[in-house]
């Protein structure tokens, strides 16, 4: 669950326990005065009804009963002993009114909702001895219904749940905002990962400039590295030069010659790879066909007898990737299988495939060898590590870790396994798309633009 979920989730239950607690104390503290008033109103109805009624002559109190019915919807009845009343539910709205009714207008008030099977709001007093019943208007005690409550609880959780995604959304920003600034940061753009500082909120202010001081401070880390491996490689690089120099002049056995050529040019292919993998792999990144890459990481192999290569690549396929750092993981990877993936009859089988996958392209590309041990394979792509069959070899252990370093600052994956059927298969996540855009390769560069006497596996 993410933060703005969670966040969301705990404002909406808080505000929907409030919106609850809100209406019941409402419906509570408005029930009691309700009903003494209107209590006090049909006291004073029946009141005066059995004032006017005791003060106007017989003929008169015809016409008072029908002028009652007319204007003020009040039906006068007389009470009969045989007349069967049911009263109000106890603790209802209408058994309060009735028990304020009969402390104000007697105990022998009688008031009931039914009377004879008749509903309505009956109350019954007495005149001069004759017992009467008044009929009044129900609605006089009718309380709001539970569906105009349901309607305001709704309207008042929908706003409450709208205000809770607002401020859920204010509080998540600087978060959001954080994060991908720390992701900028991962990736070397430490121009990008600037935050502002002139914000309003203190705490998140302070937080802003100590992550633009850190960002500063690795810049420069990644400035002063940058220009202590270019010294490196040239003070290491120049004395090679001048052994190679003095070997070719001083050195008149040729096979001896030949021998110390080949210990230099293993010296120097070692310290390019100290140096491709302290390198950060964040150069210029763009839209790149993954067939031309694959093509020009196979075709030195392209010919030879002990080579067949299998190549399943859409034309159309392409990665976001900086050029020569993806031609650098690609040959890391096919000399590893031309190292280490050789069948028992001595051949090398290479077999690369990519498919399109969401945002992602994932690139496969498994040898037919011996593969590795299961206890070995978590520790491959380690720095320095080298499996059992590799240390008689020379070699420095960097190739797939400069693999999977390269491919995870791309924002990528790199999975190591060992296949089903045999072999050793190394799967790459490349992204599909680059995040700022990217210049579009030219399309119709195919990966199957290999001699036509290569063969599938």
């Amino acid at each position: 669950m993410t933060l703005f979920w969670r966040n969301f989730l705990l404002l909406a239950a808080l505000l929907l326990l409030s919106v609850l607690a809100w209406l019941q104390t409402f419906r509570t503290l408005e029930e009691e005065p309700r009903a003494l008033q209107s209590a006090q109103a049909l006291a004073s109805l029946v009141n005066l009804t059995r004032a006017a009624l005791i003060h106007t002559d017989p003929i008169a109190r015809i016409a008072l009963v029908k002028t009652l019915a007319d204007e003020e919807n009040v039906r006068i009845a007389v009470r009969e002993r045989s007349d069967v009343h049911q009263p109000f539910e106890p603790h209802s709205t209408g058994a309060r009114i009735a028990a304020a009714l009969t402390e104000r207008l007697g105990p022998d008030t009688v008031v009931a909702r039914e009377v004879n099977g008749f509903e309505g709001l009956w109350i019954g007093f007495a005149i001069e001895g004759d017992s009467y019943w008044l009929l009044a208007d129900q609605s006089r005690i009718e309380t709001v219904r539970g569906s105009t409550w349901l309607v305001w609880l709704v309207l008042a959780l929908g706003l409450s749940l709208l205000g809770a995604v607002l401020i859920t959304r204010v509080i998540n920003q600087p978060l959001q905002r954080l994060a991908q600034a720390a992701r900028r940061i991962g990736a070397a753009d430490f121009e990008a990962a600037h935050l502002s500082e002139a914000v309003s909120t203190r705490e998140i202010a302070a937080v802003n400039h100590a992550f633009n001081r850190m960002a500063e401070a690795l810049a420069r880390s990644e400035a002063d590295r940058r220009l202590m491996l270019a010294g490196i490689s040239h003070d290491l690089r120049t004395p090679l030069a001048r052994l190679r120099l003095e070997i070719e002049l001083g050195v008149p056995d040729a096979a001896m010659r030949e021998r110390m050529a080949l210990d230099i040019e293993q010296m120097d292919a070692i310290i390019d790879q100290f140096l491709h993998y302290a390198r950060d792999g964040n150069g210029m990144r763009t839209l790149l066909p993954l067939a031309a890459a694959v093509q020009r990481a196979l075709q030195p192999y392209v010919g030879r007898d002990d080579v067949r290569l299998d190549v399943q690549i859409d034309d159309e396929a392409t990665v976001c990737a900086d050029p020569t750092a993806l031609d650098r993981v690609l040959s890391n990877i096919v000399e590893n299988a031309l190292r280490y993936g050789r069948s028992a009859d001595g051949q090398v089988r290479l077999s690369v495939q990519a498919k399109r996958t969401h945002q992602m392209v994932e690139l496969r590309i498994r040898d037919h060898g011996p593969g590795a041990a299961p206890e070995a394979l978590p520790h491959l792509s380690e720095p320095f590590f080298r499996a059992e069959p590799a240390r008689t070899q020379p070699g420095s252990g960097l190739g797939l870790a400069i693999v999977r370093r390269t491919i995870e600052r791309w924002g990528g994956r790199c999975q190591i396994d060992n296949a089903p059927e045999g072999g050793l298969v190394v799967t790459l996540q490349l992204p599909a798309m680059c995040p700022r855009g990217g210049t579009h390769p030219r399309t119709g560069t195919r990966s199957a633009a290999l001699p036509d006497h290569t063969a599938p596996t």
